[in-house]
């Protein structure tokens, strides 16, 4: 690909972060972070409190994409067939099954959100991890592909009740778990609180427009800005060292306040954890108008690709929320970038 045909995608992809940061305030690193996911090709799972922009920011993600669009609650009640398929009576009073969320729209399926994800039952989640893994699924004894799909999930961090936590092999499949946490700016705060703009949800998404990112000419050019994107034999070694941290951080003499550091980790980040912080790290090179990657890229990306994927032991898992950034901030500034 040509640097000019680079450059052009470049100028969209920050036109659609532009238009997003209109939309929803105060949450620009949170939207530049699930920019990167976006051309990552990678799902994103958003964690906050009631209220904080959560719902606003996928769906107005999701309509700047096109395509198909569903979205599903997550219930206590909700069973892995309700994403297949769903059965009920006509007008002639004969029983009907039609395809569900998941297979409604076919190979078009742009955008599969899962709203309070942590509410639905492990067997739904079992079900999502292959979709979020293979980009398929089979049912009615057909395989059924969905070249296109991202899955943007968001779960409530202060209700606890009636929920269930994704297990490990599930976060994994997340490119990047971003805690959203709105800006205090008091001009900010006035623009939420006063302008009625922000008080209609739907016509505020409305505004968002669908023609700057063609959801199925990105599914071609996300993997060549994997290709164009060049790392130096100082990053790689950089990235070794990161993941070698994340098992052993008493071996670069990190050390976290009241923890006991060789009975913190269970495991921490996999290849598979390694080779998604490479892509998100490219991608926020490109956004930064480079194709060479620095140990910056890979530290910009660094807690929003990795924190989920580490494994604590119970004492301290039940602490995750205060240790997980510590930690991670911690080894970037431990592990030497070169």
């Amino acid at each position: 690909m040509s640097e000019n045909e680079l450059t052009q995608w470049r100028n969209r992809a920050l036109q659609y972060e532009k238009e997003l940061n209109s939309v929803v305030l105060g949450l620009a690193p949170a939207i530049r972070s699930l920019t990167i996911a976006i051309f990552a090709r990678g799902h994103v799972l958003l964690e906050g409190n009631v209220g904080v922009g959560k719902t606003t920011l996928l769906r107005a993600a999701a309509r700047g994409l096109g395509g198909g669009y569903q979205r599903v609650e997550g219930t206590i009640d909700l069973m892995p067939q309700d994403l297949i398929y769903h059965t009920f009576i006509d007008m002639e009073g004969k029983p009907r099954v039609d395809p569900g969320p998941i297979l409604k729209q076919g190979e078009a399926l742009s955008v599969f959100f899962f709203n309070e994800i942590n509410r639905a039952r492990p067997q739904v989640h079992s079900l999502l991890l292959r979709t979020m893994a293979e980009r398929s699924i089979s049912a009615f004894n057909k395989e059924y592909q969905f070249p296109h799909l991202l899955v943007f999930a968001d779960r409530n961090a202060v209700e606890k009740e009636e929920t269930f936590e994704l297990p490990g092999a599930a976060r994994d499949r997340f490119l990047m778990e971003l805690e959203i946490n709105p800006e205090t700016d008091s001009d900010v705060l006035k623009s939420l609180y006063f302008d009625q703009r922000f008080h209609d949800t739907d016509t505020l998404i409305s505004s968002i427009s669908s023609s700057h990112i063609p959801f199925d000419k990105l599914t071609e050019f996300a993997p060549l800005i994997q290709q164009s994107v060049t790392a130096g034999n100082a990053v790689k070694q950089f990235v070794i060292h990161l993941r070698h941290a994340t098992h052993r951080p008493q071996d670069y003499g990190i050390a976290l306040p009241d923890i006991e550091m060789d009975e913190l980790m269970v495991a921490g980040m996999g290849p598979r954890g390694a080779s998604m912080l490479i892509q998100a790290a490219k991608v926020s090179a490109w956004l930064s108008g480079r194709l060479t990657l620095t140990p910056e890229d890979i530290a910009n990306v660094f807690h929003q690709v990795v924190a989920h994927r580490l494994f604590f032991t119970p004492v301290y898992e039940l602490q995750r929320s205060r240790i997980a950034k510590a930690f991670t901030t911690a080894i970037l500034q431990s592990v030497p970038t070169a």
